[in-house]
């Protein structure tokens, strides 16, 4: 038996290392043409490219799920749906309108949130360019990394929770207010997600996707609610494996906080995919995992586990950032000779009598990233752009007043922007939107 035990255990751990693998690839937001992971992210970036955010409202949905499991929330969901009466309901029917009302009043909470995020995503943006507030930024993130490994917990005052938690009661109307504040109540897990969550929908500036996004997470987030106060169903028992969750989250957090800081790494990642570089990063995050990045705790454990666990966390980290660097690498000659300087370059097209191609992006851009990867880095379009002079204006680096100015001169206050002009100077084209390579090469040959 204890053969047995050793054996079971061990698949449980290389199948969790597996899944949390999978599952940090998969929350983490990618629009580069990938050779091995095409089949998965070509479906994504051909949504994006026409303004289908299907594929990624279903990953904001898959993270709301994920932040029901864990220990804030899952242990209140059967509480929660006998304080609001959805199990004493007489038919089913019943039962599904008030776990509905509730899982509104979860919604209720958070849209408005996407909406605030989108509304002020230009100035959210530019901010990203900043180093303070990038730090600032990545700082919070560490420390919301850091709770969700167990180091603190980040609960309301004890007061403020049971007056919340007294809010509402028996009917609809009770059923919206007792899910309106649990939203509240489960601040210590729903907290770093939702911040995660309205940084990237802040650099969307579409306040439709930002309030449809926060309400996919919403559903996400109360689907446990609705099926437990629909079908009385039964979940299974709270245990570690909620802290599991935690940490899944927390690993993903410190991976993020990474990202936004690599620009000021003093090494840049390989520009060119690299085969051994993605398979070198895989076996590292699932090493990580199956090593106890995610199965152990800092918490009330010896030295050795912590030691395990703190360089499972190392490990798991440094794979799913060498993925992500991977991703977004740009597949061999897919390359555009880009100058730096606009005032040269427009004076060298002038002189040549060339068409020129002005590029604006910035690191904090996410439509930027997606046109380079969907369509600067077909190799029609890089051969079609030879005969132009391109400059690529990159607003996370320039002068801000610099930029300002030529953002004005083209009256365009935001990004992404792409200018195309002919031989004679005047513009023969903009691009301020997510497009694919077929579209950019036809407009790249209408300009002579």
């Amino acid at each position: 038996m204890a053969i047995m035990s050793r054996t079971q255990r061990s698949s449980a751990r290389i199948g969790l290392a597996v899944a949390a693998a999978a599952l940090a690839l998969s929350l983490w937001p990618s629009s580069a043409q990938a050779d091995m992971l095409g089949s998965l992210t070509d479906p994504f970036r051909d949504a994006l490219a026409h303004g289908s955010f299907g594929m990624a409202l279903g990953l904001v949905f898959v993270a709301g799920l994920a932040t029901a499991l864990t220990p804030c929330v899952y242990p209140m969901i059967a509480i929660t749906v006998s304080v609001f009466g959805a199990r004493e309901t007489k038919t089913r029917l019943e039962g599904a309108m008030l776990s509905g009302s509730f899982v509104l009043g979860i919604a209720a909470l958070f849209t408005p949130l996407g909406v605030i995020s989108a509304l002020t995503g230009s100035a959210m943006g530019s901010a990203l360019g900043n180093p303070i507030v990038v730090s600032v930024l990545a700082l919070l993130f560490l420390a919301m990394a850091v709770s969700m490994f167990g180091a603190f917990d980040m609960n309301l005052p004890p007061g403020i929770a049971n007056r919340l938690a007294q809010v509402g009661g028996r009917g609809y109307r009770g059923a919206f207010l007792v899910g309106f504040v649990s939203g509240v109540i489960a601040a210590p897990c729903t907290g770093p997600v939702i911040t995660v969550l309205l940084t990237w929908v802040s650099t969307t500036r579409s306040v439709g996707f930002g309030a449809l996004s926060l309400f996919v997470y919403s559903l996400g987030l109360g689907v446990l609610f609705f099926v437990v106060g629909t079908f009385a169903v039964a979940l299974p028992k709270s245990g570690r494996w909620l802290d599991w969750i935690k940490s899944v989250f927390g690993i993903a957090m410190v991976a993020l906080a990474l990202y936004y800081l690599k620009r000021f790494w003093p090494a840049e990642p390989p520009a060119l995919r690299n085969q051994t570089w993605i398979a070198g990063s895989a076996i590292a995050l699932v090493v990580g995992v199956a090593l106890g990045a995610v199965h152990l705790s800092f918490k009330h454990t010896g030295a050795l586990e912590r030691v395990r666990k703190g360089l499972g966390v190392a490990l798991a980290v440094g794979g799913l950032l060498g993925a992500v660097t991977w991703i977004e690498a740009l597949p061999v000659g897919a390359h555009i000779t880009w100058s730096d300087d606009y005032e040269a370059a427009r004076s060298e097209a002038h002189d040549r009598a060339m068409p020129l191609l002005v590029d604006f992006g910035a690191e904090w851009c996410n439509a930027c990233k997606e046109l380079e990867h969907e369509a600067f880095s077909d190799p029609r379009v890089v051969a079609e752009a030879q005969r132009f002079v391109a400059v690529r204006v990159d607003m996370t680096e320039n002068d801000p007043e610099t930029t300002r100015l030529l953002t004005q001169h083209y009256r365009q206050p935001g990004l992404p922007l792409v200018v195309i002009h002919g031989v004679d100077g005047a513009e023969a084209g903009r691009i301020t939107g997510p497009i694919d390579a077929d579209e950019l090469l036809s407009r790249l040959r209408l300009a002579n």
